[in-house]
């Protein structure tokens, strides 16, 4: 069996009943082939959250990569990128620390991989719950293979980005100088100030990942099946993708994604219209969500 890596950032305000149930669904998977939980913190955390940590930390199959400042998610995950490789793994899973993966979750993607050498990276369908772990009854289905992706990413992220499995393909692609399908894409970055993920991204590192990746010949597929129970809380209404910054951040880089994958003008027109929801209260991005998520 092939060997596969899950990584897991995890900071200060994550809550340790979320950790647990984020921990154990990796640890208890149905896939027989060696694995590793690979766990980088980002920064300081608190006692209980430091302990629990090191209670998994003894597990043979958990390894713990502690960084003494708080950097941002996307260097944690080039960190943690930079230890798979060295280790040699082939395939590499993500996953954050309040979701919770089925447990034929990596059963699942791997077979699919195995039928499907193209694909560089699979996702899979979401179920969101709440703070209580409960289902908010909705379930999110990503679009099939690439040609869907490709279409879809004029719009929303092909993918849930806790729920994904790479191979090593994708980042090797990334690298690739010759890969480069559009050469506008490579004047947004100095390729040795990135790595893999976009360290000067705070939120939205997934994005510039798809972004990067399609612009370099990745091939991406969703399963059908539910992976991944996604924490999705009323509170993130209020505190997440508010205010004016972010809303015209949100709307250059999409005008960035569109130019580089050759997205038509409906695809702009959709920009503005998220830009108009993002500056809206609570209320209206609830009533948003539930009609176009």
């Amino acid at each position: 069996m092939d060997k596969l890596a899950v990584i897991l950032p995890i900071y200060k305000n994550d809550k340790v009943p979320y950790v647990r149930l984020s921990l154990d669904s990796i640890l208890h998977q149905t896939y027989k082939g060696e694995n590793k939980l690979i766990i980088g913190v980002d920064g300081p955390v608190g006692n209980d959250l430091a302990a629990c940590l090191k209670e998994y930390e003894q597990k043979a199959n958990v390894f713990i990569q502690w960084f003494p400042e708080n950097r941002g998610l996307a260097i944690v995950l080039n960190d943690l990128l930079d230890i798979c490789f060295k280790e040699g793994y082939e395939y590499i899973a993500r996953m954050d620390a309040d979701d919770i993966s089925t447990p034929d979750r990596f059963e699942k993607q791997m077979a699919y991989l195995q039928i499907h050498p193209e694909i560089d990276v699979v996702g899979g369908a979401i179920e969101e719950i709440d703070e209580n772990s409960e289902s908010r009854d909705k379930v999110i289905v990503y679009p099939k293979g690439p040609k869907e992706c490709y279409e879809f990413f004029s719009r929303r992220n092909p993918h849930a980005h806790p729920a994904v499995l790479f191979r090593k393909s994708f980042f090797e692609k990334l690298e690739n100088p010759n890969a480069n399908l559009n050469p506008k894409v490579r004047l947004t970055y100095k390729s040795e100030d990135r790595r893999w993920y976009r360290p000067e991204y705070r939120q939205n590192q997934d994005t510039m990942l798809w972004l990067d990746g399609m612009s370099k010949g990745t091939n991406h597929a969703n399963i059908p099946d539910v992976i991944l129970r996604f924490r999705f809380t009323n509170s993130l209404f209020k505190k997440r993708r508010n205010g004016w910054t972010f809303a015209n951040k949100q709307l250059a880089d999409r005008k960035m994604i569109n130019k580089a994958l050759g997205y038509g003008f409906g695809a702009t027109i959709f920009g503005y219209m998220m830009f108009i929801m993002l500056v809206s209260p609570a209320w209206v991005k609830k009533i948003v969500y539930k009609l176009f998520r």
